[in-house]
């Protein structure tokens, strides 16, 4: 299925970090959200001159909504260990924090959405600080990039949720855009309500065994609609599989335990949809109007690439499977 048109079109919104939809199980956990209570908190000094900072557009803002943040943005610290300055000074001056600008933006939209200041500290906190950071262990994981780079990508998806098909030609891109700085790790996390998810991802990490473990991902995602036991073998032999050994792998107890560890995990996490996926242990969340691109550049301390078409040679392995745009999970 060719697509390219849709592509342009998604990619710009999503590396806009503007998407809000994703596969959500009715039953998942709610998002726990910053604690409200606030009974010792003290407020923080209001600024004699509301802040104007460059790239973050405050003109929707009430009066009171603008003074609020500007007290904010000039009380919370650069979310850069290395750079000590406010968030308002950090923009201003144009430190070496690729995160200040989009902290700012973050805040604003918090304020917007009516969360008291100690909300939005609790909140930034949770959001910025250091000790926020989850170990995600990725032992036998399927993994694309060097081992050793400095920013590793974690995605837990599902084979029948739509929004983690969308989400292929973003990750693609990424890894194409930091060939040498970024790892993939993909966790199996499939939603109650798909029944092929599993089978297919089953489909997938036998693949892997044989060493196609992406070819197979991305022919899977492209192919959706058709996840039936014969689609899949029809999948083997189109990737050159040795077919009884992969039928043989897709039920053996190895490959069942990775994907129950990966849903064990993912429900440790409490994820509450697909895809979800983290930066360096932190997760993140399109709709703070962050693009995956954004927060990977943030961690390398670099501008973040263009948006616009994947590279040419965006997909693993000489898949031609036709990369689509990213989808987002909801809070």
């Amino acid at each position: 299925m060719r697509i390219a048109t849709q592509l342009v079109r998604w990619s710009a919104v999503a590396l806009a970090g503007a998407m809000s939809i994703a596969c959500r199980d009715s039953s998942a956990r709610g998002s726990t959200g910053p604690d409200t209570t606030g009974e010792n908190a003290q407020p923080a000094a209001a600024p004699a001159v509301d802040v104007v900072l460059p790239g973050v557009d405050s003109s929707a803002m009430t009066p009171r909504e603008r003074h609020e943040w500007s007290s904010l943005v000039l009380e919370l610290m650069a979310p850069c260990p290395s750079v000590p300055v406010s968030v308002a000074d950090c923009v201003r001056e144009n430190r070496a924090c690729g995160t200040c600008g989009q902290a700012a933006k973050w805040v604003a939209r918090l304020v917007r959405d009516g969360s008291s200041e100690e909300q939005v500290r609790r909140a930034y906190k949770e959001r910025f600080d250091p000790s926020g950071v989850r170990t995600i262990p990725v032992d036998g994981s399927p993994s694309r990039g060097p081992e050793d780079a400095p920013v590793v990508v974690v995605e837990f998806a599902d084979f029948e949720c739509p929004h983690c098909r969308l989400a292929v030609s973003l990750l693609d891109s990424v890894l194409a855009a930091h060939p040498d700085k970024v790892r993939l790790i993909y966790k199996s996390y499939t939603l109650s309500f798909h029944q092929r998810g599993e089978p297919a991802a089953r489909a997938a990490f036998a693949a892997g065994l044989q060493g196609k473990f992406w070819e197979m991902e991305h022919l899977l995602f492209e192919r959706q609609e058709h996840l039936e036991p014969s689609d899949l073998d029809r999948y083997a032999v189109l990737l050159r599989l040795d077919v009884p050994k992969w039928k043989a792998d897709m039920d053996s107890p190895g490959i069942k335990d990775r994907i129950e560890h990966d849903h064990a995990l993912g429900e440790e996490l409490k994820l509450k949809g697909t895809p979800t996926i983290y930066v360096n242990g932190r997760e993140l969340d399109v709709e703070e109007d962050e693009s995956l691109e954004g927060r990977v550049a943030a961690e390398l301390g670099i501008a973040p690439h263009p948006a616009g078409d994947p590279p040419a040679d965006a997909t693993d392995g000489g898949s031609q499977t036709a990369p689509i745009a990213s989808g987002s999970k909801p809070r």
